[in-house]
């Protein structure tokens, strides 16, 4: 960073030069990665001022949403702005397979999924975009088609898969600009799903709404019976929306290493968001660890009570038995006594095969929720993995990043010390010229004295020839 520290004797740069390296801090679109809190901001260059606006306080939550709803538009617009143009150069279908359309789904989740209200469940708190997505059907009649199509998919089994499936049906129909201003028109019904300032009850919402109408020019067709919507990690991949530094044309020094730094702190700052999403996957992985051991001893002590209850009933049994047989056999003045024995006997058996069934239920139960737990644990795992799977190509990216850097300084370095050498250069060339000047001006009073002399040479040779003659 030293090497790339310009010397305190440099001038200042012009309004000029400031617009002029904000315009080559460019992704995909006129964006420019910034610091907010815990997030990314990406900003218009059009919206940035040269004189910073005061720092409103970080821990307020309204800031905070704020800034997530600014960060989510603004990814839509790059990935909405990338597939039509991307889809439009390569004029054909798209598939499911096409990774800037899959990257789109992700981030109309991440839309749909922002601000919405936890519900309860036993793994914890649950967020579905589906509720609101179902709602449709009440807005827009067409839309029945498309929710009863989801609902009869085979291979769907969670909330969120069977949105996914609804987003991309909804695009194969063309209608999905239709469906979500119908949606976002209707605030007092999304209010029971989301918050106050959630991405769909505020003005972002709507932008984005309306920017889906320009998918209308793209043809995709899926087919989703043999995808796994239920278990996709919907991780945005921006790694897509970076700037190759090898495509600028042309581009000052001082350009090129602003957008380098720009993207350096960027990958950084993701890299760090993905390590702490990973530690909270792993503090996850590790509560339900516990939980499991926990279950496991559960199920062995009610495995035990079970044979315990088998035994016992077992001896019941014996005595009920033996106690029908004495029954036949002795007086008749004993068989009060042993009947109400009897009727003792089979009571306590009543109740214990009541509890036995009691225990079969809970231990039902409990192997259920085992089930559903390793389920979790295992979606869970195959997060991790994908998560450290990205985290390492953005590691390889931000060393090829620095391997740039030090080379653009490098070359930096170079041309400074080329022009230094042509300044010198220049310098003694000039002063070659000043002195070849002097000559000549020298050389030029010479031949005007000897002009001079002639002509009095001359004059006094007239002078002479008379007096000869």
């Amino acid at each position: 960073m030293s090497a790339l520290t310009p010397p305190t004797d440099m001038p200042t740069p012009t309004t000029d030069k400031i617009t002029q390296a904000a315009m080559e801090t460019i992704y995909l679109c006129k964006f420019r990665v910034s610091m907010d809190g815990e997030w990314l901001c990406l900003r218009e260059l059009d919206d940035i001022s040269l004189t910073p606006d005061p720092e409103p306080t970080h821990e307020d939550p309204n800031y905070l949403m704020a800034n997530e709803r600014m960060n989510l538009m603004n990814m839509a617009k790059l990935s909405i702005k990338g597939l039509i143009e991307s889809a439009l150069n390569l004029g054909r279908t798209l598939d499911s397979d096409y990774a800037p359309l899959q990257q789109f789904f992700v981030v109309m989740e991440h839309c749909l999924k922002h601000g919405l209200k936890a519900k309860k469940t036993f793994l914890g708190q649950n967020k579905s975009f589906w509720g609101p997505l179902e709602l449709v059907e009440k807005l827009v009649p067409e839309a029945a088609e498309i929710t009863a199509s989801v609902k009869d998919l085979p291979g769907l089994k969670t909330p969120v898969g069977r949105g996914r499936a609804w987003l991309r049906l909804a695009l194969m129909q063309k209608k999905l600009s239709e469906y979500m201003k119908a949606l976002i028109n209707k605030k007092e019904l999304l209010s029971e799903f989301y918050e106050a300032n959630a991405l769909m009850m505020e003005e972002e919402g709507a932008i984005i709404a309306g920017l889906l109408v320009g998918l209308n020019v793209i043809d995709a067709n899926f087919c989703m019976k043999g995808e796994d919507l239920d278990s996709q990690v919907g991780v945005i991949d921006f790694s897509m929306y970076l700037k190759d530094g090898n495509s600028s044309k042309g581009s000052e020094g001082d350009g090129q290493i602003t957008a380098i730094l720009d993207q350096k702190n960027y990958v950084e700052e993701l890299n760090r968001h993905l390590n702490a999403t990973v530690n909270n996957l792993q503090g996850k992985v590790d509560a339900l660890e516990k939980s499991n051991t926990k279950l496991t001893e559960e199920l062995a002590v009610a495995n035990n009570r079970i044979i315990t209850l088998q035994e016992e009933m077992e001896r019941v049994k014996e005595e009920s038995s033996y106690l029908l047989e004495s029954s036949r056999k002795g007086p008749k003045q004993d068989r009060t006594a042993e009947g109400q024995a009897l009727s003792e006997a089979r009571k306590h058996l009543k109740e214990e095969t009541q509890l036995r069934l009691d225990v079969e239920k809970e231990l039902e139960l409990q192997i259920s929720m085992r089930q559903e737990m390793e389920l979790a644990m295992k979606m869970l795992e195959k997060d991790v993995c994908e998560k450290q799977d990205a985290l390492v190509s953005l590691r390889q990216q931000l060393d090829d990043l620095r391997a740039l850097k030090h080379e653009l300084a490098f070359k930096l370095q170079s041309s400074d010390l080329g022009v230094k050498q042509k300044s010198e250069l220049n310098s003694r060339l000039e002063e070659k010229t000043n002195q070849m000047t002097a000559t000549i001006k020298q050389l030029e009073q010479s031949e005007k004295d000897l002009v001079k002399q002639a002509k009095t040479l001359n004059s006094a040779a007239n002078k002479l020839i008379p007096k000869h003659h």
